[in-house]
This record gives C-alpha cells, sequence and structure tokens, in this order.
C-alpha cells in the first residue's frame, strides 16, 4: 500500500495519467478498482474548480468594465453639473453686477471705465460657456449611453479657453481697484451691498464670486486628467482626451500665479469675515499662519488669544460669541517691522515664547504659552521667517535703483510696481499698516506711494494729456520741463538748448514676471 501511494505521488507530481488509468512511469502498474473511483471523484472536483474559477473571472472582468464606464460617466457628468453652477455664477457677475454699476456709472456716480477695468472681458467669457461649451455637453451627456464621449467636445472647444489669460493677468489689478472705489465712492459700495444681499449670491461676497473664473481652468485639468487615467489606450476618445488637456493645461500654466493670489485673496476674505476688520482685504496682505493660543498675565494666569500672522503685521484676537460661526475682536496690532521673537522659560506654563513689536508708536510685548513644544517651534519658525522675509524685501526696496529717463516720463506709459512688491511709500518710506492704508500708483513713474506723496496733479501725453495723479518726484521734473520747453530753454549741467537729462527715481528692484507689467 506504500508502494502504492509512491505511484500516486508521482502522478500527482508529473501532472500526467496514462490511458486505463495507468501510472505513466515505466512501470506497468494499474490502479485498483477503489483507486480508479477516488482518482474519477479528484478529476471531477477539479473540473468543477476550473469551471468555476473561469466563471468568477469572467464575473470580474465584466464588473470591472461596469466600473470604469461608471466611473467616466461620473467624471463627464461632474463636468456638467459644475458647468451648470458656473454659468450661473458668470451670469451674475455679467448681467447683475457688471450691468448694474455699468448702469449707475453712465449717470456719472463713478466712472465707466473703472467698471470695464474691473470685469475685464468676463462677458465674452459668459457668452462662450453659456451659448457654446455648456449645450454641447448636454448633448454629449444625453447621447452617453450611445456614444460616451467626453474628449472631443473638449478638444473642439479648448483653444478658446485661451481668453481666461488676459482675466487671469488684469485679476489683481482688478481686486485693488474693487477695494479703492468701494472705500471712496457710496454709490459704487451701495450697488455692490445691494446686490450682495440678495439670495442668489448665497452670502457670498463680489470678491468670491470673481474668483471662480480664475479657478475653472485648473478644475477642467484635474477632470480630465482623471477622465484619461481611466480611460482605455484603444479608446477612440483618448486621443481627443490628450489633445484637449493639452492645450487646457497650457492655458492653465498661465493662472498659476493668479491662483496662488486667490486663494491667500480667499483666506483673506474668510479672515475678514472672522474680524469684520476691512484692512485686511488689501491684495498686498499675505496671509502666513493662524492658530489659538494662551497669553500670559499677571499673577501667572492665562487668557486664551488667537492670533493672526500676515506678512506685515500681527492680529491678537479675542473670541466673541456669534451664531454665525467663529468671530474674533482685534486686540493688539503690532507691526513685522522691528518685530522679535525669542523663547522663554515660565516654571508655571511649558512651551512660552515672547514677541514684541510696535502698535503705532508704543512698544507692546506678548509673553504666549503654545499647545505643545511642537506648537511653539512651528509659531517660532513662522514669526523669524516672515521677519527675515520683510527685512530682506526692504533692504532690496533700500540698496536698488533705477534710472528713468527725462524724456521718456509722462511720454510712455510706465512699468507699474504690483503692491505686494513693497510695504512701504516709496518715496517717504512710511510703512503701509492698518492706519496708513491707502496706497496710490504714480501715473508718471509706477511708484507705489501714501496719499501724501500723491497729492499732485500733472497732465500726461501718453494719456490723451488728461490730468493724472504724480508723485512730488515726478511733478517737479515734470513741471520743470514743460516750463523749460515753453521758454525754449536749455538745460543746466552741460546739457546743450534742447537736451533733455536723465531723471534719477529711486525704483525697487521688480520680482521675478513683473518686468513686462505695463
Amino acid at each position: 500500500m506504500y508502494g502504492l501511494d509512491l505511484m500516486w505521488d508521482a502522478v500527482l507530481i508529473n501532472g500526467h495519467v496514462g490511458d486505463g488509468w495507468k501510472v505513466d512511469t515505466g512501470l506497468n502498474v494499474e490502479l485498483s478498482p477503489s483507486h480508479r473511483a477516488a482518482t474519477g471523484t479528484e478529476e471531477a472536483m477539479l473540473q468543477e474548480s476550473s469551471t468555476e474559477e473561469k466563471m468568477k473571472r469572467g464575473s470580474e472582468e465584466v464588473r470591472l468594465q461596469d466600473s470604469t464606464e461608471q466611473k467616466l460617466y461620473k467624471i463627464a457628468n461632474e463636468l456638467l453639473l459644475t458647468e451648470r453652477a458656473y454659468v450661473a455664477r458668470l451670469h451674475l457677475l455679467d448681467q447683475v453686477f457688471c450691468a448694474r454699476l455699468t448702469q449707475e456709472a453712465g449717470k456719472g456716480l463713478f466712472p465707466v471705465d473703472v467698471v470695464r477695468t474691473i470685469f475685464s472681458n468676463i462677458s465674452s467669457i459668459h457668452t462662450f460657456h453659456s451659448q457654446f461649451l455648456l449645450p454641447d455637453l448636454e448633448t454629449h451627456m444625453g447621447q452617453w449611453s450611445v456614444s460616451p464621449r467626453l474628449g472631443d467636445v473638449m478638444q473642439q472647444h479648448a483653444p478658446f479657453l485661451r481668453m481666461y489669460a488676459e482675466y487671469v493677468m488684469s485679476f489683481d489689478h482688478a481686486m485693488e481697484l474693487l477695494r479703492v472705489w468701494t472705500e471712496r465712492s457710496a454709490p459704487f459700495k451701495n450697488v455692490i451691498q445691494d446686490i450682495q444681499s440678495r439670495e442668489v449670491c448665497g452670502s457670498l461676497t463680489l470678491q468670491h464670486h470673481m474668483l471662480e473664473p480664475v479657478q475653472r481652468l485648473p478644475r477642467y485639468e484635474m477632470l480630465l486628467r482623471d477622465y484619461l487615467k481611466r480611460l482605455p489606450d484603444d479608446d477612440s476618445d483618448h486621443s481627443h482626451a490628450e489633445k484637449s488637456l493639452q492645450v487646457i493645461s497650457m492655458a492653465a500654466t498661465h493662472s498659476n500665479s493668479a491662483i496662488r493670489q486667490s486663494e491667500n485673496l480667499k483666506k483673506l476674505l474668510e479672515i475678514y469675515e472672522m474680524l469684520g476688520e476691512e484692512d485686511v482685504m488689501n491684495p498686498s496682505n499675505e496671509f502666513i499662519r493662524e492658530g489659538r493660543i494662551l497669553m500670559l498675565a499677571a499673577r501667572n494666569s492665562a487668557m486664551e488669544r488667537h492670533l493672526f500672522l500676515f506678512n506685515n503685521i500681527l492680529l491678537c484676537c479675542t473670541p466673541r460669541f456669534s451664531l454665525g460661526g467663529q468671530r474674533f475682536t482685534v486686540r493688539t496690532r503690532i507691526d513685522v517691522e522691528g518685530m522679535t521673537v525669542q523663547r522663554t522659560t515660565n516654571e508655571h506654563h511649558p512651551h512660552t515664547f515672547q514677541v514684541s513689536g510696535k502698535e503705532m508708536t508704543l512698544e507692546r510685548t506678548l509673553d504666549l504659552q503654545a499647545s505643545s513644544e511642537q506648537d511653539k517651534e512651528d509659531w517660532l519658525k513662522a514669526f523669524q521667517d516672515t521677519i527675515d522675509v520683510f527685512r530682506q524685501k526692504n533692504e532690496t526696496f533700500k540698496s536698488t535703483s533705477k534710472e528713468v529717463e527725462m524724456e521718456e516720463l509722462g511720454r510712455r506709459a510706465p512699468r507699474w510696481i504690483r503692491d505686494n512688491e513693497v510695504t512701504m511709500c516709496m518715496k517717504c518710506s512710511e510703512p503701509f499698516n492698518a492706519l496708513t492704508r491707502w496706497r496710490h500708483h504714480c501715473r508718471a513713474c509706477g511708484c507705489v506711494v501714501c496719499w501724501r506723496c500723491s497729492d499732485n496733479k500733472v497732465t500726461l501725453e501718453y494719456d490723451g494729456n488728461r490730468v493724472n495723479k504724480v508723485c512730488l518726484d515726478c511733478h517737479s521734473a515734470l513741471i520743470l520741463r514743460a516750463n523749460r520747453e515753453e521758454r525754449g530753454e536749455g538745460m543746466e549741467g552741460g546739457h546743450s538748448r534742447g537736451s533733455t537729462p536723465h531723471l534719477h527715481i529711486s525704483i525697487p528692484a521688480l520680482s521675478p514676471g513683473c518686468e513686462g507689467l505695463v
């Protein structure tokens, strides 16, 4: 019996059973009837198992196929649903906000050009999406069961998305104009607040709605990448989806900087809603960090505080009760300029550090306690990095200058310095903070100056000889040039009659990517 078992093991190992149920091993051994019956039962079981395995694999393939089709449909349907919501938002911007402001501007309450600049080419964007892209998406999704395709319709319309470049490039300036004219003109502010109070706005500000076009292209890019990831390589729609993704990705690349700025602005809007402080909405503000912390007081008592750190100021706040979500009251403002931060030790309170600086003209010191040692280190790093960046920008501002030719001053549009490139007036060096938030561009040299240094007006040739605000340096230079040209006199300093010298005006270095701004 032992030898027979060896023969059976050989069958299992060699994987071959000969005719007549003889073991094909060179030994002419015939199996007994009982073993033949056992063998038949085993083979039947193996065949049944193999059939079940094949059925399971087939079922799994069908399930995977169904799952892939469902995911593709889900992506396409998400694109359609978000497109409907987006078109509704574009209608609100174009046909409600822009139309109403344009109507009021026609009454002479504020300049029509301001409204046009703020909304840029939003009307063209609205027309494209509402009359072309959305209807085609609706048609394709209606035929999805017969022809499940998304790439071809996106490839057809992708080239038109290049129109977003104009809106994105002017977005920063639009936000600044919106802030300035909301503060400057009561009728302008009233129109916006009236529309924002309507249900259609969903309790969101105009700035929130204006962020939508900036964020739309990356949304297309994300959905198309997801669609391609799940689309079989041999699908006829694959090449269309790839080509449309290339075009959209290229268009979205130009939006990266504006997207980062829009994300920062969105955060500023959230903080503004929590604090109710208009100064927070200055586009030059850059959010760094926020969080709950304890402030140490006399007799080793500790009070709950909430810190908001920006690139130029620290706000120390106390929580206040509100049914509408988190709300805070600002108690202390400390400028980043001149700020210092250091570790401290306290026998009663662990994880402490100290922040010192100026609140207006007064020196303030905050003794703070973090929730953990790691939280303390994170705060210290955030403070020190912010202080270092602030110092570096100011050193660059003070040490770098640029020569502007007198001959071109006022005759050619200047390159504007972005608001967020400077933290102080470029003429008198007064820091821009909560009290001195008014910023203006000299229309002659493009410098960012405070209201005191921009209280001068002259006519500029490049602007059709219309009166514009300019800084004191440019005002003096242009008046001097105009007087001498009127008299036909030569300039001092050895220049011949009718020649023009160079006017040296201090202008900070532009960050990469700002050289072409006009």
